[in-house]
């Protein structure tokens, strides 16, 4: 047994090293037993067995953040594109490398909607997130890191690998509410069970309209949110 689990050790550490040789700046493994049923567009047949989440993240430029000011810019909307195609290509070579080993792996693309009305994916990268231990849902309803706040894009990889789990955040906001502050529809609260959805998605659709840009994104809230440096 102490064999196996310096076995899991390993493979995890290698896959840590791997993702970040590959520009991740965040990773993490949950296990998602506990949450399989929230996968509801997720065909079973397909993820039975894949109990652990790998959770990568790449943190956003602030320098394009600071950009935004009264809605998204066509400067952030490229670089959002291509920090989530860089996410698919990481989770697509870590795949691999599992493959390689002999288990199984299912990477979850970084920004694939299915259900359009109601603005859902196959998974929570944020919920898997949270199992991963890499942050906590926050007041704005985004996953966000003690080092980097929300100023993060996520992309995840499930897989019957046997690997090390990282402990949920048991973290919060605490008093912080500039996204409260700044959200320009007062969809965001006091708890994150109250963000109105309804209103932030017709505000992200006036965005697409008024920029020209086609896509669901703001960034006004990701910007402000910094998480908490180490004490």
């Amino acid at each position: 047994m102490i064999e196996s689990k310096q076995i899991y050790y390993h493979d995890y550490h290698e896959l840590k090293s791997l993702a970040e040789e590959w520009g991740v700046t965040l990773f993490g493994v949950g296990d998602v037993r506990d949450i399989l049923n929230t996968f509801e567009l997720l065909p079973k047949d397909i993820s039975d067995g894949l109990v652990y989440g790998i959770s990568m993240g790449i943190r956003l430029s602030g320098r394009i953040m600071e950009s935004i000011k009264d809605g998204p810019t066509k400067l952030y909307y490229y670089h959002y594109r291509r920090v989530n195609i860089a996410l698919d290509q990481v989770a697509i070579m870590i795949t691999n490398h599992i493959q390689r080993s002999n288990f199984n792996a299912l990477p979850i693309p970084s920004s694939q909607t299915i259900d359009w009305e109601n603005q859902r994916a196959h998974l929570s990268h944020k919920a898997i997130g949270v199992m991963a231990g890499i942050g906590w849902i926050g007041r704005n309803n985004l996953l966000v890191n003690r080092d980097h706040g929300s100023l993060v894009r996520y992309v995840t990889v499930l897989t019957d690998m046997p690997l090390k789990v990282d402990s949920p955040s048991k973290e919060d906001c605490g008093e912080c509410t500039e996204c409260m502050k700044i959200c320009p529809v007062g969809a965001i609260k006091e708890s994150f069970n109250d963000y109105n959805r309804d209103l932030c998605l017709e505000r992200l659709k006036w965005f697409s309209k008024k920029y020209h840009i086609g896509h669901y994104i703001c960034g006004i809230c990701v910007k402000v949110c910094k998480g908490k440096k180490p004490l």
